[in-house]
C-alpha cells in the first residue's frame, strides 16, 4: 500500500518541491537563527545565493557538536512558546541534543511515519505491539502515533519484562512487532524458554525495526526466529533529524525509501566533504525542508550508506538510500585495518555454529592493537565436544583472516550467556578508549 500520492511524483515535481522548501528554510533560518547565520556569513553565503538544487553544496554542514555547542535551544527556529514537544538524546558522552517539535511538526512527523509503516506492510487491521523505550528516545512515541495514524490499534508494552511482553503478544493477538532486531530476538529467544512457539501460538506477521543497524545476516537470524513469512522491513531515522520516519524499507527491500518533499539526502566523501555521485558510498548528509522548530541544514549523520534514483518496483518513485553500510564513527583501526563491527557480523551469522549474540573487544598489548571476538555457540551439545569447538574456533579465525586480513583471538561462549539487550545493542567495547 502507498500511503501518500508523494511518494509517487516524478523527479522533476519533487526536486520542484524541494527547491522551493529549500529555499523557504534556509531564509528563515538565516533570519531566525543567529549561530546558522553566522556560519553562512563565514562561508559568504546569503539565501538569495540559493537558486539550485545544486547550490546547496555551497551551504555550510552542521553536526553534533553545533547542537552541543548551542545546548539547549540555541538552533531552534521558534520561540518556546510554540513548541509542543521537547526530546533528547541519552548525552552519555558529554551534553545531551535537544530536538523540539511544534504542532506542525508532530504531525509532519506522523505522516512520515504513516508512510514507512505502510511501505512495510501495516494496516488499520494491525494491533502494533511497540516494544521500543518511551520518554526522551523518539523511536517509541514516533511509531505511535504514525501507526495510530495508519488506523492501528497501539500496545504501548514499552522495553523489559520480556515474558510479559509475550503474554500480551498471545493475549491480545498483536500482528506487527516495533523493536530493535537483538530485542525481537530476545523477545524470541526468551519465548523459546517458556515453552511458547513464536511460529504458531503468536500472531506477529510484521516486524517493523529499527534503532539500530540490521545486516543481511542479521535479518536471516530473525526469520529463523520468527518465521520466513513475517514482512520484515527496517526504517531510518535520528532524533536531530526527526525521529524514525527520515525513511524506510518496502516490501521489495531493495534499500529504504526517502521521504523527499521533508527531507533532502546528500552523500558525501566522509574526509574532503566532497559531495559524491549517485551509487557512490560515502556518509549522509541531510537537510530537513519541513520542519519548524529545528531545522538543520545539511547535518552530518555519520552513517554510511549511498543512494540509488531508479524507481522501484512497488511504484514508489522516491530515491532509495542502501541499507547502512555502518558509521564512520563505529570504524574501527585494527594494526591499520580498518574494521566495521557489521563485516564481524555478517561473518559470523554466516556460521552455522555461531549464535546471533557476540562481543567484540578492542585492546592493546605491549603497543599493539588486540582484537578478541566472543560469540556464544548455537547449541549446548558443542560445548561438550573439544574437537567440535576447536573446529569451529578455527573456522572463525580462518574467515575473518580471508575477509579482513586480521588475526584474531576467539573465545566460545555458551549459549544465553552474553548479555542481552532490550534498546540498542552494546556489541564493541574499546579497552584502547579507557586507557587499558
Amino acid at each position: 500500500m502507498i500511503w501518500a500520492k508523494e511518494e509517487t511524483l516524478s523527479r522533476a515535481d519533487i526536486e520542484m518541491i524541494q527547491l522551493e522548501r529549500l529555499q523557504e528554510t534556509v531564509r528563515r533560518v538565516y533570519g531566525k537563527v543567529p549561530a546558522y547565520r553566522k556560519k553562512m556569513e563565514a562561508a559568504g553565503i546569503v539565501p538569495e545565493d540559493i537558486r539550485s538544487l545544486e547550490d546547496l553544496q555551497r551551504l555550510p554542514f552542521t553536526t553534533k557538536q553545533d547542537m552541543r555547542d548551542n545546548y539547549p535551544f540555541g538552533l531552534f527556529a521558534v520561540p518556546q512558546k510554540e513548541l509542543c514537544r521537547i526530546h533528547a538524546s541519552s548525552g552519555t558522552t558529554g551534553k545531551p541534543t535537544v530536538v523540539g517539535y511544534t504542532r506542525r511538526d508532530l504531525d509532519i512527523w506522523s505522516e512520515c511515519v504513516a508512510r514507512i509503516a505502510c511501505m512495510g506492510g501495516a494496516s488499520s487491521g494491525d494491533i502494533a505491539q511497540i516494544c521500543f523505550g518511551y520518554g526522551m528516545f523518539t523511536g517509541a512515541l514516533g511509531l505511535h502515533y504514525g501507526l495510530e495514524k495508519v488506523g492501528a490499534a497501539i500496545v504501548p508494552s514499552s522495553t523489559g519484562n520480556t515474558k510479559k511482553q509475550i503474554m500480551f503478544m498471545k493475549d491480545f493477538a498483536s500482528t506487527l512487532l516495533v523493536a530493535t532486531p537483538s530485542y525481537a530476538l530476545r523477545i524470541a529467544e526468551v519465548a523459546e524458554e517458556i515453552g511458547v512457539d513464536v511460529k504458531k501460538e503468536l500472531k506477529i506477521k510484521i516486524g517493523l525495526v529499527g534503532s539500530e543497524l540490521m545486516t543481511e545476516a542479521m535479518r536471516q537470524e530473525m526469520y529463523k526466529a520468527w518465521g520466513d513469512s513475517m514482512m520484515l522491513t527496517q526504517n531510518y531515522g535520528m532524533s536531530e533529524l526527526m525521529g524514525p520516519g527520515v525513511s524506510g524499507e518496502c516490501l521489495e527491500l531493495c534499500g529504504m525509501h526517502v521521504n523527499e518533499d521533508h527531507f533532502i539526502p546528500e552523500i558525501i566523501n566522509p574526509k574532503t566533504g566532497e559531495v559524491l555521485p549517485p551509487g557512490e558510498i560515502g556518509e549522509l548528509v541531510i537537510t530537513c525542508i519541513t520542519k519548524e522548530a529545528l531545522p538543520l541544514i545539511r547535518y552530518r549523520t555519520k552513517d554510511l550508506t549511498r543512494l540509488m534514483y531508479e524507481p522501484c518496483k512497488c511504484g514508489r518513485t522516491t530515491v532509495r538510500m542502501e541499507n547502512l553500510l555502518g558509521r564512520t564513527d563505529d570504524m574501527l583501526k585494527i594494526r591499520g585495518v580498518n574494521v566495521f563491527p557489521s563485516q564481524i557480523e555478517e561473518i559470523l551469522l554466516n556460521i552455522e555454529e555461531c549464535g546471533p549474540h557476540y562481543e567484540i573487544i578492542v585492546g592493546r598489548k605491549n603497543h599493539s592493537d588486540t582484537l578478541e571476538i566472543k560469540v556464544e555457540v548455537s547449541a549446548d551439545k558443542l560445548i561438550d565436544s573439544y574437537k567440535a569447538l576447536e573446529g569451529l574456533e578455527r573456522k572463525v579465525k580462518d574467515q575473518i583472516r580471508t575477509v579482513l586480513g586480521l588475526d584474531v583471538k576467539v573465545s566460545l561462549q555458551s549459549p544465553n550467556s552474553l548479555q542481552r539487550f532490550e534498546g540498542k545493542a552494546k556489541r564493541v567495547i574499546d579497552l584502547r578508549k579507557e586507557g587499558e
